[in-house]
């Protein structure tokens, strides 16, 4: 074994190594996908202009990621989040994506992700602990 050390990085750390694999990354992809990223953000406001609900996404080569969709409590079972969930839906087949993948687990929404058409590609179970985390893909035509 050699004498390197491992470190925590610091935030210029962190830049180096991620900017390094998106290099990497980017030499192993056609030129018509490889700079293909943007975030895609949402959001609902309702009368008043408060904000009652968001969508969180990241456009990346081929896919669109779904990070977070949240409802206000006080908004939910109303079509909110089938409204965000459309408009990115939309969004992505403009941008002429394969498929939209997104995260979610047992105590949040599966069977709204399965009702617009989701299906899971992977569950792991006591994660957290007493709970499930699915994932979740979509095919786009």
């Amino acid at each position: 074994m050699s004498n390197q050390t491992i470190l925590r990085c610091t935030d210029e750390d962190s830049n180096y190594v991620r900017n390094k694999l998106i290099e990497f990354n980017a030499n192993q992809l056609s030129d018509d996908i490889k700079n293909n990223y943007e975030e895609i953000n949402l959001h609902m406001k309702d009368t008043e202009g408060n904000i009652i609900g968001g969508l969180l996404s990241v456009f990346c080569w081929n896919w669109l990621e779904v990070d977070i969709l949240w409802i206000d409590q006080n908004h939910r079972k109303k079509g909110h989040g089938s409204s965000l969930l459309s408009e990115i839906e939309r969004i992505a087949r403009e941008k002429k994506c394969s498929f939209i993948k997104l995260n979610t687990f047992s105590f949040q929404a599966p069977d709204f992700y399965k009702k617009h058409g989701y299906k899971i590609i992977a569950t792991i179970n006591d994660a957290p602990r007493g709970h499930k985390h699915y994932y979740f893909l979509k095919e786009l035509d």
